[in-house]
């Protein structure tokens, strides 16, 4: 046994032996499904708290050289045929990029210590070999595998800890990944590569330099969902044995969506809608094993990291970032578009990359059907509380609050509230430029902001003769709420805003929701003296059909 090659089982026996211990160990099962085939190379990203470094030992225990047969024959893994066919099969390189990559060390620098550590263990386990270069980490590698035919196993922990730790280092970190490249990609001494950490692939634009790798992200875990975190099924094995509620540990650690696979004998009937997919429920483990076994259901995130690094992100407000944490705050959800981020802590085009990100580091849930993102538990939902606490947030609290006043406004027809309320945001829109229709949808799809938690909202609908300017669809989960139709006038009266729902029959596309329809009609009169009594630019009616 050395450091860094096969370097046993001691650790994993540790987690075994805990008062607390979650029988992970079928994931092994799936990872030798990959050996030796192309498929080998996995990169697994979760969050801090989510058992990264425990899997890793329990994957260095299994393949790795030495007797470690006693840590699985009880366990789930044992009870499958075959099982130990890779059982202390293979030379394990276990790497901790952290121990290596710091702060005042150069990557190039540190590549070097690395591999020197490596290739010492390796010589010291092969010393009759005759090797070309002792400097050389694949070289040596290469000499291994051809005179005995040995193959690796190679398992890096923390890989991403230079594009967190050292966000700016550009250069370091396409040095990193092309040493990664060249170190595994299509080397015929890779028997498995599994690589860890909280954030997926670093990519270049739409490219990536180490696009062998499948990844199994908080996003998209595919068939790693049930080793993500505790399943519903390991938590209430966990709440029966140490005599807690179910319900209090559901609503505390709860609400993380793993987005599961189709299995192939299902799938034509997922395309025919008769197979249902939506993934499984995942508890933050750290935060359970420490409820069960004080006895004491609390928040434990911030023991482990402080709310700064979340309130760090969400400050920058792009896009209307901070009304979207609000509304993910009183239980709405988001729509996320993916497609940008780039997998770092540091390239922003907008907020999606901002949620994505969060998402990563596990602020926040994500439901892959139907790509929307949101808070998962209480306990990450006091994480927002106290990361928007300052002053700055008062305005963003106090808008959204006025926004849900103005939708319940609509729902019991008071049409003089809606027209003060839509005063009120078109005052305050960031768009000064009144004086055309276009101005007025904005503003009054701002005014409307709090309705996401409860609508999908289309705009310019093809309804009856013509489009609709505005239309909120109920989600499924709030099917007893009123559609709502939304006719927008500039400088004309809101009767001609009703006449036209009416005359070009715009309902008839919802027919589906009648009896349950609120059309709004909305006039902005800019021409209204401010010395009228009457004084208000906005007026409304509505009507139930």
């Amino acid at each position: 046994m050395a450091v860094y090659l096969n370097p046993g089982h001691n650790q994993y026996q540790m987690t075994t032996q805990s008062e607390i211990y979650v029988d992970k160990t079928e994931m092994i099962l799936y990872l030798n499904s990959l050996v030796h085939t192309e498929q080998r190379y996995v990169s697994v990203s979760r969050p801090r708290r989510f058992g990264k470094s425990i899997t890793a030992n329990m994957l260095c225990a299994y393949y790795g050289k030495g007797d470690s047969s006693f840590l699985f024959e009880k366990r789930k893994i044992a009870a499958h045929e075959g099982w130990d066919r890779y059982l202390n099969y293979f030379d394990v390189i276990r790497l901790v990029m952290t121990r290596f990559i710091k702060r005042n060390t150069s990557v190039q620098d540190a590549l070097k210590i690395m591999q020197r550590n490596v290739i010492r263990d390796i010589c010291n386990a092969y010393p009759n070999i005759d090797y070309l270069d002792q400097t050389d980490l694949i070289q040596t590698m290469e000499d291994v595998n051809a005179v005995t035919g040995q193959r690796f196993v190679i398992i890096i922990d923390e890989w991403d800890v230079l594009f967190r730790e050292r966000k700016e280092d550009v250069e370091g970190q396409t040095m990193f990944l092309d040493f990664l490249r060249d170190w595994l990609k299509d080397q015929e001494y890779v028997a498995l590569a599994y690589i860890t950490g909280i954030l997926p692939i670093k990519k270049y634009g739409k490219h990536s330099a180490l696009n062998m790798f499948d990844e199994y992200s908080m996003i998209s875990p595919m068939q790693m969902a049930p080793y993500t975190g505790f399943t519903e099924e390991e938590v209430k094995e966990l709440c029966k044995k140490y005599h807690m509620l179910y319900e209090d540990i559901s609503e505390w650690y709860d609400g993380y969506r793993a987005s599961t696979f189709i299995p192939v004998e299902k799938r034509e009937n997922y395309r025919i809608g008769k197979y249902y997919w939506e993934g499984i429920s995942i508890f933050s483990p750290l935060s359970v094993v420490k409820a069960v076994s004080s006895g004491l259901i609390q928040n434990y995130w911030n023991k482990t990291e402080t709310y700064e690094a979340l309130a760090e992100y969400i400050r920058l407000n792009l896009d209307g970032l901070k009304d979207a944490v609000v509304l993910l705050m009183d239980g709405g959800k988001i729509k996320v578009d993916l497609s940008t981020y780039q997998n770092d802590m540091t390239t922003f085009h907008g907020r999606d990359d901002v949620l994505a990100l969060l998402m990563h580091l596990g602020y926040l849930g994500y439901d892959g059907r139907t790509k929307e993102a949101f808070i998962p538990n209480r306990e990450i939902l006091d994480e927002f509380r106290a990361s928007t606490k300052s002053g700055e947030w008062a305005g963003t609290f106090q808008a959204f609050q006025k926004s849900q006043e103005l939708l319940n406004a609509t729902w019991s027809c008071n049409e003089e509230k809606v027209a003060e309320i839509l005063e009120y945001f078109h005052d305050n829109a960031d768009n000064k430029t009144y004086h055309s229709e276009a101005a007025l949808s904005y503003a009054v799809q701002m005014a409307y902001y709090a309705a996401q938690k409860y609508y999908t909202t289309v705009q310019e609908l093809d309804c009856g003769k013509g489009y609709a300017d505005i239309v909120c669809l109920p989600s499924p989960k709030y099917p007893d709420k009123p559609a709502l139709l939304i006719e927008l006038k500039y400088n004309k009266t809101v009767e001609a805003a009703a006449a036209q729902i009416k005359d070009r029959n715009y309902p008839q596309k919802l027919e589906h929701y009648k009896g349950n329809i609120l059309l709004v009609s909305v006039n902005y009169e800019k021409d209204r003296k401010v010395t009228d009594m009457s004084y208000k630019r906005h007026s409304c009616r509505i009507e139930r059909v």
